[in-house]
């Protein structure tokens, strides 16, 4: 297994061109006025706005927002899956740029995102910060979205993630050797830090909170307990279903005690769905325990917790 050497950044290179990407879609154009309101209010204005439509025109994207955009457009083709909108837009986007700061659409930029992002990738390859849970209206919900004290931002990888696509920052260097993104891939955010993480980028998080990170029914996956046992079952497909694409990148470039970190996950992640995931008693078991612990609001910290290996209560305990 061949390791090939991560450049990273220096001080005196510095951030030189940078991109804020972006990815609409039906059913964000409630939330698009809020978020080019946000993006207009950065502190930092040396960006290039891009922006990727999925099954909608840039017409009908800036009349959602109420303005005129001045964007590179990136629309997605017939039968494109939404990985490979993203693939398109970022693999053109690595090619121009030194670095590009991602966002999601139904978010809400603080005025120093960019800022923030371009001064922690002065001396990183990937950078993430903080987010401020709100609700649908915008409104916070006194919750941060951020790394549990004491962990460092690489401790969390593979087995959970705090590196999504409206939260982060890449050196474009890093990036290109992340990509491609398989078509199939669901968990966009979580295959390109774990690529990152598996190449032996330096990673980084902020805990300045530089996102307000909105919960709603549309959420791919969301971070609050109480946590069900649908959801526990759902997510833990999609955990399933992600390990299994990163395995199927290959180990070229990879740092050897990640690869085989990463195998064990999969073969933990297997076993949680076939031992407790396919048992109904022993799911609601699991999930009565996971949530009197109430694990940090990292994502995915619900899928085969290392509680599922410990002794559970009874079903009398459960039900009671």
């Amino acid at each position: 297994m061949t390791r090939l050497p991560m450049p990273h950044p220096t001080m005196a290179e510095g951030v030189g061109a940078v991109a804020l990407y972006t990815t609409v879609y039906p059913g964000a154009e409630p939330y698009l006025p809020a978020w080019y309101a946000s993006v207009q209010a950065q502190a930092e204005r040396r960006f290039d706005l891009w922006i990727g439509v999925d099954l909608l025109e840039p017409g009908a994207v800036e009349r959602a927002m109420g303005s005129k955009v001045e964007a590179t457009w990136v629309r997605g083709e017939p039968g494109d899956t939404p990985a490979q909108i993203r693939q398109r837009a970022l693999a053109r986007i690595a090619a121009r740029y030194d670095a590009v700061v991602l966002v999601d659409s139904d978010d809400v930029l603080h005025p120093s995102r960019v800022a923030g992002a371009r001064a922690a990738l002065e001396a990183s390859d990937l950078a993430a910060c903080a987010m401020q849970l709100v609700d649908q209206q915008g409104d916070p919900l006194g919750i941060t979205f951020t790394l549990p004290p004491g962990t460092a931002p690489d401790a969390v990888l593979p087995r959970t993630n705090v590196f999504g696509l409206s939260n982060v920052a890449y050196r474009t260097a890093l990036l290109r050797r992340c990509l491609p993104i398989p078509a199939e891939v669901v968990l966009v955010d979580w295959f390109l830090a774990t690529r990152a993480w598996l190449l032996g980028a330096q990673l980084d998080f902020d805990p300045a909170v530089r996102m307000g990170y909105r919960q709603h029914a549309a959420n791919t996956v969301r971070v609050c307990p109480p946590y069900t046992a649908r959801q526990v079952a759902r997510d833990a497909g999609l955990v399933r279903q992600h390990v299994r694409h990163v395995l199927g990148a290959g180990p070229e470039g990879c740092v050897p005690a990640r690869w085989a970190r990463l195998e064990s996950t999969a073969q933990d992640v297997d076993a949680f769905c076939e031992r407790v995931v396919a048992r109904p008693d022993r799911l609601a078991r699991y999930v009565h325990q996971l949530n009197a612990l109430e694990p940090a609001p990292v994502w995915w910290t619900w899928v085969a917790h290392p509680c599922w290996r410990a002794p559970v209560p009874s079903s009398t305990e459960v039900s009671s």
